[in-house]
């Protein structure tokens, strides 16, 4: 249900997600520069730049587009990022949203349980394409811990989500002190250390904006 900003939602409709996919693409371009500065440290200093560009792609499309289920409204957004995105993120946030979005195939109403599914398979895409699990300073590090929370409230989409934030927050930050053993950062080795990975901390803002789309604070 959409409703109006205030309103906090007890389900998602394909609206919702189109709002979700907006919300991200603001949340990403207000944070692209520190997205930019963290991937500096251990990366090649252009997640925040890539992930800007393929989120305002996004939402563009969204925009654009009249999609009657939120399979094909996710399918849609996973082949924007893949083709938008540079580096390692295209394909992994691409996979993301295509795995997902073949989890709501049929769903006209989405549940906190519903939801939950459909982010394990998205999740278990970036896993499976990756080559990584928690723990190894990625992206995952986030999802894994907001998954875990989601599913914690099966009954109360909105206290889920916003579990699912801050917990994605705290696995952003809990990155900061492993040592990278997947992608461009593990070749540093003991100097990926000390710095919070770029990945995580993008996921953290996804899960901050759908937050803020469940709880009403979106128009």
């Amino acid at each position: 249900m959409t409703g109006d900003a205030g309103s906090v939602r007890r389900a998602l409709n394909v609206a919702d997600l189109e709002a979700w996919v907006r919300r991200s693409a603001e949340l990403i371009a207000e944070h692209a520069d520190e997205l930019t500065d963290l991937d500096a440290a251990i990366g090649d200093a252009d997640h925040g730049a890539n992930m800007k560009r393929g989120l305002s792609a996004a939402a563009a499309t969204v925009e654009a587009g009249s999609f009657t289920g939120a399979d094909a409204l996710l399918k849609k957004v996973g082949m924007t990022l893949v083709s938008t995105v540079g580096g390692a993120s295209g394909p992994l946030y691409g996979t993301f949203f295509l795995r997902t979005g073949g989890a709501l195939s049929g769903r006209d109403s989405i549940d906190a349980e519903v939801l939950a599914d459909a982010l394990e398979a998205g999740i278990g895409g970036i896993a499976a394409r990756g080559r990584a699990t928690a723990g190894e300073k990625t992206m995952l590090d986030a999802w894994s811990p907001a998954l875990e929370a989601l599913r914690s409230h099966p009954g109360d989409l909105a206290a889920g989500v916003a579990a699912a934030a801050q917990a994605a927050a705290r696995g952003r930050d809990a990155t900061e002190p492993m040592v990278a053993t997947k992608g461009r950062a593990s070749y540093l080795g003991q100097r990926s250390a000390g710095h919070i990975d770029p990945g995580a901390a993008s996921t953290a803002l996804l899960l901050a904006a759908l937050d803020d789309v469940v709880a009403g604070r979106t128009v």
